[in-house]
């Protein structure tokens, strides 16, 4: 290392799981700067458990104080970017040799807080619990993977609770290997969990999300009735600072086109991981987390007066590793013969126990209690 890296800025846009594993991963060799409005990174991975036992919830905030050693966090919110830096909210400008942008995405609470502050959200994170722990019955609207592991997490803390998912879709996680369809609708029954494929409901709930309040909703095949919903579907991509088109056009769902190397299309020195980018492929924290290590890895050989060295390509098989509660669920992964499934003790010791708040805990240089 000499002493004319220390004087290459990146300035990364968006804490969450891509950009937070970047300025980490720089934090030596470069001058990191880190921008996000919050005041805490949110393991939204853990989110749905800390609903549902919310004495656990201070396990997915981590304060960003303790990410960087060398680096700077701002506590803003990009407006603008341009090839050469970034506009604040508050009107300051940061000059950068090297931009990655990395805002990701909003999704409907409880999957993913809905405030900045730290404190706030774990006041509504309680509120919630109160009003579900109210509630006898339960409609979850979406099948995805985060309805389903919604379903889960309220399965293993009140298994007596009726619990209904509805989706327009007529399969379940289509694009997954019969065998992990077959053994997730076999977990879900075996749960007591009604799964409604193929419902479109009439109109939103009378109610808002997360509160507990008798309701009959209209479908397609007939009413609901539940105390409480919650809206499982619904993602948007974090780009409005770029809607100036002066570092890239977003396509119709808001994201940016990439290369193989993670750079916005028409620059070698801006880069975009994680739900921003238009790569085809699910848009899960961990694949963020891998465009994080490519991009790293690319950076630092352009600091050192390399070209970027190398490339990420999306893998042809979907994975996921879907919990229902800390001892359920299935997954799958790529192997080199192709797509395998993990029963749900390998779900469970891999994530679903304790829903990598470790590794996070690891990152932040945090000790903690699982």
């Amino acid at each position: 290392m000499t002493s004319g890296n220390l004087n290459r800025v990146v300035v990364v846009v968006g804490g969450g799981y891509g950009g937070a594993a970047v300025a980490k991963a720089l934090d030596a060799e470069t001058d990191v700067v880190l921008i996000d409005p919050k005041d805490a990174f949110v393991h939204a991975a853990g989110s749905l458990r800390a609903l549902v036992k919310p004495d656990w919830a201070g396990h997915i905030f981590f304060p960003y104080d303790t990410l960087l050693g060398r680096g700077t966090v701002r506590r803003d919110r990009a407006v603008s970017v341009d090839p050469s830096g970034v506009t604040l909210a508050s009107g300051e400008r940061i000059a950068a040799d090297y931009l990655v942008l990395a805002t990701g995405s909003d999704y409907p609470f409880p999957a993913k807080m809905d405030t900045d502050h730290s404190g706030e959200a774990l006041e509504r994170i309680h509120e919630a619990h109160a009003e579900l722990a109210a509630a006898g019955r339960v409609l979850i609207a979406g099948a995805g993977p985060v309805g389903l592991e919604l379903a889960g997490e309220i399965k293993a803390v009140w298994p007596d609770k009726h619990v209904i998912i509805t989706d327009p879709a007529e399969e379940l996680m289509p694009g997954f290997l019969p065998e992990f369809r077959e053994e997730l609708l076999r977990q879900l029954s075996g749960l007591g969990v009604e799964l409604r494929l193929g419902t479109v409901l009439s109109e939103q709930p009378p109610v808002g999300p997360g509160r507990t309040k008798p309701f009959t909703v209209a479908t397609d095949g007939g009413e609901i009735t539940a105390d409480i919903w919650f809206r499982c579907y619904g993602v948007r991509t974090n780009g409005d600072y770029l809607a100036d088109g002066r570092v890239a056009v977003r396509t119709p769902q808001g994201r940016v086109r990439v290369t193989e190397a993670l750079n916005v299309e028409g620059h070698d020195h801006i880069y975009a991981i994680g739900d921003l980018t238009d790569l085809a492929e699910a848009k899960m924290a961990g694949y963020a987390m891998k465009h994080a290590e490519v991009v790293t890895r690319n950076i630092l050989a352009q600091v050192r007066g390399e070209g970027p060295v190398d490339v990420y390509r999306p893998s042809p098989v979907p994975s996921v590793l879907l919990p229902l509660g800390p001892g359920g669920g299935v997954g799958q992964v790529p192997t080199p013969d192709g797509p395998s499934l993990l029963p749900a003790s390998a779900v469970s010791a891999y994530k679903g126990a304790d829903l990598f708040t470790g590794r996070f805990a690891d990152l932040f240089g945090i000790a903690r209690d699982a």
